[in-house]
């Protein structure tokens, strides 16, 4: 139900006291104020450093309070019927045992009378002795529709500016309204203007950055930038086409045509075989925001702390939905989850997050990485919690060669001209992960640069003799995640 009508609802059932959590004061009240004019009813809005406004008629022989709070909650008191009373900002105040006490006064005089006063601010602040005096109700942020409407005046306001290109074709136009959800009214119109101008047109880039500002200030989810690409990532063939057909899985066309948001995707594999780099080109590739969830950084010291980060983290990345949430080596965040060593708050923010992984609906594509199965909990590896699991395995013969190409030509060297063979070395790096191949590119390129000349053949061929891969130092353990995926995960390549 839109929160106007339940607002209204609530009022003429005579609820006295709602409290609304909103960052949006002018929404809101512009929201109350159509209410009010629907029911013929004054609306009076209050804020400590406006006073209330309009004044209220102050009854004959009622002396003034001097706290301005407890002034306030007295004039909604003596105040006559057919009022709504919108007290901003109040969540300071609802500790004190004063104001407390005026508030179940005001409770009880106002259940019986066409009188309402409402409470407002960012966040939910609620003493146990006025729950059952208090109903909630969240104002969500501006849907699509309230967008689209946004977007359309602010079209109207510059087409005729010849320097600015407004024109937008459909897909464009749902990608710029889906990229502005989790955005206040006052912040999207201000991203519009913006992008206006600096980039002369309707940009998704410059919303992603005001979506940046929004996981800074969380101070628990990390942005990063999309500077990959598919392109960056060589071989696993299988992952590429199964992120293909999922390209166009957030629109509302995917929706209509009965296919659900996709979940997430757990890679597991061998350390330094690309599972880092993969989840960064996921997000580029879909030119979607990509959050990173460091689970060091939700366990806090203080009682209650950590549940309260992990709930933090998971409304961050809803409210910035459609992302990619990216939790790195998920084993090692999750390790201990069956201990009872720390009173069990690593089971229960485990917990939580499970059930969110299960139950979400916002569009938020979790992308879970891991090296040690044998680490992960059973209850992540179950059907539903996510789409598909793959094993990235160590690079074939084919797949080393174009990792040795993209090395190569991300530092300015093309095989080609330097008549580098990549097929040799290919051959000689078997068992060799991506990211011991660029250490060898870069090791290569740094005896080059000593010599004072550039890369040959025989530059590269020393640094991989003198190397020791990680698959010959930890031989077992990678046979037995082998062994494990085979037929528990879908090959990467």
């Amino acid at each position: 139900m839109p929160a106007p009508k339940e607002i209204e609802i609530l009022i003429r059932s005579k609820y006295p006291i709602l409290y609304i959590v909103s960052w949006e004061e002018r929404r809101v009240q512009d929201a109350i104020q159509g209410v009010a004019n629907d029911l013929k009813r004054t609306l009076h809005t209050w804020s400590y450093t406006q006073g209330m406004k309009p004044p209220v008629p102050r009854a004959e022989g009622v002396a003034a309070v001097p706290d301005a709070t407890l002034e306030a909650l007295a004039q909604v008191i003596t105040a006559q019927e057919g009022t709504i009373f919108l007290l901003k900002d109040f969540h300071p105040y609802m500790k004190d045992p004063r104001v407390i006490r005026l508030i179940r006064d005001a409770a009880y005089k106002l259940r019986s009378r066409a009188q309402t006063l409402i409470l407002m601010g960012p966040t939910l602040v609620l003493p146990p002795d006025l729950e059952k005096d208090i109903t909630v109700v969240d104002f969500p942020l501006p849907d699509a529709k309230d967008i689209a409407s946004v977007l359309d005046t602010a079209i109207q306001e510059v087409k005729d500016n010849p320097k600015v290109d407004v024109t937008l074709s459909d897909e464009t136009r749902e990608t710029i309204i889906k990229s502005c959800q989790g955005l206040t009214m006052d912040e999207i119109e201000s991203v519009f203007a913006r992008s206006i101008v600096e980039s002369k047109k309707f940009d998704q880039a410059v919303i992603l950055e005001e979506k940046e500002q929004i996981i800074r200030k969380s101070g628990i989810l990390e942005y990063y930038p999309p500077n990959n690409s598919l392109a960056d990532v060589g071989g696993m063939e299988n992952i590429k086409e199964w992120l293909d057909q999922r390209t166009t899985s957030f629109t509302d066309k995917a929706r209509e045509f009965g296919i659900p948001v996709p979940k997430g995707v757990l890679l597991l594999g061998v350390q330094g075989c690309g599972k880092s780099l993969t989840a960064k080109a996921i997000a580029a590739n879909w030119k979607l925001p990509m959050l990173k969830l460091d689970v060091g950084r939700i366990f806090g010291s203080l009682v209650g702390q950590s549940e309260e980060n992990i709930r933090k983290a998971i409304t961050t990345a809803e409210s910035v939905a459609p992302c990619i949430l990216w939790a790195d080596e998920l084993e090692k965040g999750f390790a201990g989850t069956s201990s009872v060593g720390d009173s069990g708050t690593t089971a229960r923010v485990f917990a939580t997050f499970l059930t969110w992984m299960q139950d979400k609906t916002a569009p938020v594509f979790l992308i879970a990485t891991a090296n040690d199965v044998s680490a992960l909990p059973p209850e992540l590896l179950r059907k539903g919690r996510f789409d598909e699991i793959f094993f990235i395995d160590l690079p074939k013969d084919k797949e080393r060669e174009q990792i040795f190409e993209i090395h190569l030509k991300k530092r300015k060297r093309d095989p080609k001209h330097f008549k580098l063979k990549l097929k040799a070395l290919a051959e000689k790096t078997d068992g060799f992960s991506g990211a011991e191949i660029e250490t060898v590119v870069i090791a290569a390129l740094q005896r080059a640069f000593h010599e004072n000349r550039d890369i040959t053949q025989a530059d590269l061929i020393t640094e991989i003799e003198a190397s020791v891969p990680l698959s010959v130092m930890m031989k077992e353990d990678m046979e037995a995640l082998r062994d494990w995926a085979h037929l528990r995960a879908r090959p990467a390549s």
